[in-house]
């Protein structure tokens, strides 16, 4: 479970998102598994193995150990796609895209496998 960035009786709210712990167990109980799904559900349990924390973002997927704005898609992903429209995140400091489907990645945009090696 992911929850927002909150303080005090906010934090006690249902959390913002929710994923398996193995992204495998996707393909057993969905015919047909959202990708998106899969990718943010793959790097979630990669970071949280990793004893980072991971909080829900507003303008981003994720928030990492309260510093690293996180966007994840596809290689097709830009710095001006997120899941809130019109607000990218190519101008906030500490802001990356993972990208599935790269196996190279520039400046702020990084292979999403590479987290793979986190675990």
């Amino acid at each position: 479970m992911i929850s927002a960035t909150s303080r005090g009786e906010a934090i006690i709210k249902k959390p913002e998102k929710i994923y398996l712990d193995n992204p495998n167990m996707f393909k057993v109980l969905c015919q047909t598994p959202d990708i998106g799904t899969l990718r943010e559900s793959f790097f979630s349990g990669i970071v949280c193995n990793a004893e980072h924390s991971i909080t829900a973002s507003k303008k981003g997927d994720f928030i990492i150990d309260e510093k690293y704005t996180i966007e994840v898609g596809g290689k097709s992903k830009s710095f001006k796609q997120t899941s809130v429209p019109l607000e990218g995140i190519k101008d906030m400091d500490n802001s990356y895209v993972v990208a599935d489907d790269m196996e190279v990645g520039s400046g702020n945009k990084i292979p999403l496998y590479l987290f793979g090696f986190l675990y």
